[in-house]
């Protein structure tokens, strides 16, 4: 998220300042320049400080952004130019509609429409092209929604709602370059349902769906807010738990795994460790997973430094 952004405030900054070239010397003209500097200093401290920020400062910087192209466009010389500058209110609503959730969204498109239909008159533009921008901005706004609800459904385990494998995939290389920018910890769980296979066989596939869909709401409920639950497929689920080394993820897991004592569940947790892949970390989660079965099953482990006695990742199969 932090890249758009700043890709954005840079291409609105340089436009902006491609407009001041047609301007009429002045001071409106000066101002003009004045924010579009502002705005490529911002593509700077977004994409420099960016990726390491909560997820509530991204409001404020795309409310920043429209504050600066509604100042712009009242400013601007001529209604050429206001119509102009108004033109790059499409970035804030497509990083809106794309990035945020829907409610939040429909709010900046609201502060959006609002500030450049007010900016846009009082600069005498006429009130017809002020309302042909501002449905051409819901129309962006729809679209761009309807395309991340596709996108998200590819990624979303039909049954229980979760992440499904390429979610997690997604997710977990995020997840992995964050932390290797900024030495945060991060741990990977691999959960399995005990003994599933004797539960469809038993009572057919419909009980082992249920099965299914309370571990998910379980954990879902009783996870950090942070953590990110996916469903691999049958009885598979994956974990990871950003900020968190290994001993305090196992902790979580553990904690978790008794909140619902009927089903029981064999988990293997790894932590990250600088220069870790994927496949890696991942390995070393399903090592612990092993371990956790060979074990006796319906318990968490945290991977050992070294492969337990008969493990061998190329031919292992989660039984």
């Amino acid at each position: 998220m932090a890249r758009t952004l700043a890709t954005f405030y840079a291409f609105g900054g340089s436009a902006g300042l491609l407009m001041t070239l047609d301007a009429e010397p002045g001071v409106r003209r000066s101002i003009l320049a004045v924010l579009s500097c502002v705005a490529l200093v911002g593509s700077v401290v977004v994409g420099r400080w960016g990726p390491s920020w909560p997820r509530a400062f991204f409001h404020g910087a795309v409310g920043a952004a429209t504050t600066l192209i509604v100042t712009a466009v009242a400013v601007a010389p001529d209604p050429v130019t206001s119509v102009a500058a108004a033109v790059l209110i499409t970035f804030v609503v497509v990083d809106a509609h794309f990035f945020f959730l829907s409610r939040q969204a429909l709010a900046h498109l609201v502060a959006a429409v609002v500030g450049i239909t007010a900016a846009l008159v009082t600069g005498d533009v006429g009130i017809g092209t002020a309302l042909g921008l501002d449905l051409i901005l819901v129309s962006i706004g729809a679209v761009i929604r309807t395309l991340v609800a596709l996108a998200s459904d590819a990624s979303r385990d039909p049954l229980t709602g979760l992440s499904n494998r390429r979610g997690f995939d997604q997710a977990l290389d995020e997840l992995m370059s964050e932390a290797s920018r900024t030495g945060e910890a991060l741990s990977a769980v691999l959960i399995d349902v005990d003994h599933f296979k004797a539960v469809n066989d038993t009572y057919g596939h419909e009980a082992g769906d249920k099965v299914l869909c309370r571990v998910a709401g379980v954990w879902q409920t009783e996870l950090p807010d942070r953590a990110l639950l996916a469903r691999h497929g049958g009885d598979e689920f994956s974990l990871l738990l950003p900020g968190m080394a290994g001993a305090e993820a196992l902790a979580v897991v553990r904690r978790v795994c008794g909140v619902d004592p009927t089903v029981s569940l064999s988990c293997g947790v790894a932590q990250y460790r600088a220069g870790d892949s994927a496949s890696q970390l991942m390995r070393s989660a399903d090592r612990a997973l092993y371990e956790a079965k060979v074990a006796g099953r319906g318990r968490a482990e945290l991977v050992s430094s070294a492969a337990p006695a008969g493990y061998d990742a190329r031919v292992h199969r989660r039984p």
